[in-house]
């Protein structure tokens, strides 16, 4: 699942018995128009079952690999036979042009397919706006096996054929879906299974590091995973968390005993790999989580949403299972997480909620408005509707959206904001009212950022990154203020070419979010330039962002008045009040079942 416009969501689904159809077969792709609850199937061809995702650096939409052909319940079919029509996915490479007017679709073209199967394979845009492939297997299963590995990585668009990845050899069997970040060196993080290494990309190089302590955080142990923000106080160094997952060691990956039954783990461990290559002990999961789904949201902190707390990601017909899921006990809470708390402080409970079961393949997003939506859960070989006998966890249609503490506070309207970001160069204006800024001192507590959301699967979402412009400000005798914003620090492995959400956040409050392209929208190497120097602060208190302030957590009161974007058949709970105790999660049922809104 992926934000590819303001209003509309994509996603896409496993080949599956959906009610939803498209050109005579089910729909296993949809656009979804988050403010009208409304949508419409898109016809993928191939089986797109546990494919990676990201965007490149023009803004066009990949979805890679996936698995053979197959007909009901998941067993192998011929390609493009009944009941579902598809092909086999497992070198397929998909694109997608995201649009407003409802025209676009994905095209799934031969000619640009992987040399080698890939069945969850990792996508890491690059410096240059291009795709880094990594790793995979050839035909599925729970985990991994040495006899259909892929140990290898490609490029999109390509660069010839695969080129082998050793760190891939040696974490068997739990290395689907590697967890890659590209660091601000231009080296790629990877860690998978138990294993970490930095990878020189450039010079087919790797250097091991010691391994992640205490569980495994790569599916199917399924972890939450971020690198923390990059800001000018941090000098935009990259910092990665891992929190909970399962600390099965390598010969418990098997399924004659009842994995379903073991506790998630609660450990959260970080590195700086950058600074210094060694793993640090952070405060642990208030509980243990498995596919737990850690989002940004435009004020630096984090939700952390969904997941289970016994047992993996995964399915399958054992006498242990939970009808077919190997996870079981769904965690409902939401939390927030604020990397400038003390250590001990930094998660705090939102309060409201999650009402609905999100497990094996479920996911969630940042919305422009700074609004959560999560989706999805089917841990289950087919479509099981709710009614199924013998099932406890069933195909999951509905959506929610998580209201977070600010979201019914009044919003600045920031005017004069770009389109397009630049990696250095001259700074732009932005321009706030007086009802903006409120009290002058708001401006020593305000701050802008460019998120890019990701493409979310496996509770983990590709490409996911918050960025903090430095910036200074002009006070206005009249309230008013404008702030200077230097453009993108001049390193494009600090935030990738591509699109994004800038948000000018006052005082803990944040703007809705402005699409803009970063670099120049075409793929290779990116225009750099010289920063120019900011003016210093004037006519407040003499802040800057880029000496280095950080936000401070503020009480924020508000109504409870309905939030927007919800359907006519959306329950309310609670509305957001006051910040770090409330938040508001919404459910919205599609009015025809049949959307599949599981993003695998």
């Amino acid at each position: 699942m992926f934000l590819g416009q303001s209003n509309k969501v994509y996603i896409v689904d496993k080949t599956e018995r959906n009610p939803a159809s498209v050109n005579g077969h089910p729909a296993w792709a949809t656009e979804y128009d988050i403010d009208t609850n409304t949508y419409r199937t898109m016809d993928v061809v191939t089986n797109s079952f546990c494919a990676g995702g990201n965007v490149l650096g023009n803004g066009t939409w990949i979805n890679i690999g996936g698995n053979q052909a197959i007909g009901y319940g998941g067993l192998n079919a011929n390609p493009m036979s009944a009941p579902y029509d598809d092909g086999d996915g497992g070198k397929a490479t998909r694109r997608l042009d995201v649009c407003s007017d409802g025209t676009c679709d994905w095209t799934d073209d031969g000619s640009n397919y992987m040399t080698t199967r890939r069945w969850y394979p990792t996508l890491e845009t690059l410096e240059d706006g291009s795709m880094i492939v990594i790793g995979g297997c050839d035909w599925g299963g729970y985990v991994n096996d040495a006899g259909q590995n892929n140990p290898t990585y490609e490029f999109y668009p390509s660069r010839g054929g695969p080129i082998g990845l050793n760190i891939l050899t040696t974490t068997l069997p739990a290395n689907l879906f590697p967890l890659t970040w590209l660091l601000p060196s231009g080296n790629i993080f990877i860690q998978t299974n138990l294993g970490t290494e930095i990878f020189d990309y450039k010079n087919n190089i790797e250097y091991p590091l010691a391994d992640i302590p205490h569980a495994v955080r790569t599916y199917p142990g399924s972890g939450a995973t971020a690198m923390m923000p990059l800001t000018p106080a941090n000098n935009w160094t990259a910092t990665i968390w891992f929190c909970g997952g399962t600390d099965l060691q390598p010969d418990q990956w098997v399924t004659n005993w009842n994995i379903a039954g073991y506790p998630a783990d609660s450990t959260c461990v970080s590195m700086t790999p950058d600074v210094e290559t060694t793993w640090n002990d952070e405060e642990s999961l208030p509980e243990g989580r498995v596919m737990g789904n850690w989002i940004f949201l435009p004020d630096g902190r984090l939700v952390l949403i969904n997941g289970i707390g016994k047992g993996t990601a995964g399915y399958g017909n054992t006498s242990w299972a939970i009808g077919q899921s190997f996870g079981d006990d769904p965690v409902h809470t939401i939390r927030y997480f604020d990397i400038n708390q003390p250590a001990g402080s930094r998660f705090s409970s939102a309060i409201a909620n999650s009402t609905i079961d999100r497990m094996y393949h479920s996911s969630a997003t940042l919305l422009p408005d700074g609004s959560i939506l999560s989706s999805g859960s089917n841990p289950n070989a087919d479509y099981v509707p709710q009614d199924a006998p013998g099932y406890t966890y069933f195909t999951e249609y509905r959506v929610e959206r998580f209201y977070p503490d600010y979201y019914t506070s009044p919003r600045p309207q920031p005017t004069g904001l770009p389109t397009n970001i630049s990696y250095g160069g001259p700074y732009f204006d932005v321009n706030l009212s007086s009802s903006d800024v409120g009290k002058v001192a708001n401006l020593d507590n305000t701050r802008v950022v460019i998120i890019r959301p990701g493409f979310s699967t496996h509770a983990m979402n590709m490409g996911q990154r918050y960025v903090q412009l430095n910036s200074t400000y002009t006070a206005n005798s009249d309230g008013s203020a404008v702030l200077h914003v230097s453009q993108m620090p001049p390193n494009p492995a600090i935030l990738v070419p591509g699109p994004a959400l800038l948000f000018v956040v006052v005082n803990g409050i944040p703007s809705n979010g402005t699409w803009v392209t970063v670099g120049n929208g075409q793929l290779g190497t990116q225009p750099v330039q010289d920063t120019a120097p900011l003016p210093a602060s004037s006519g407040g208190d003499g802040g800057a962002w880029n000496s280095g302030n950080l936000a401070q957590t503020q009480t924020v009161s508000s109504s409870g008045s309905k939030a927007t974007g919800a359907s006519s058949n959306s329950k309310d709970s609670a509305a957001g009040s006051v910040r770090s105790d409330m938040g508001a999660v919404v459910a919205v049922v599609l009015a025809a079942v049949g959307a599949a809104l599981m993003a695998f």
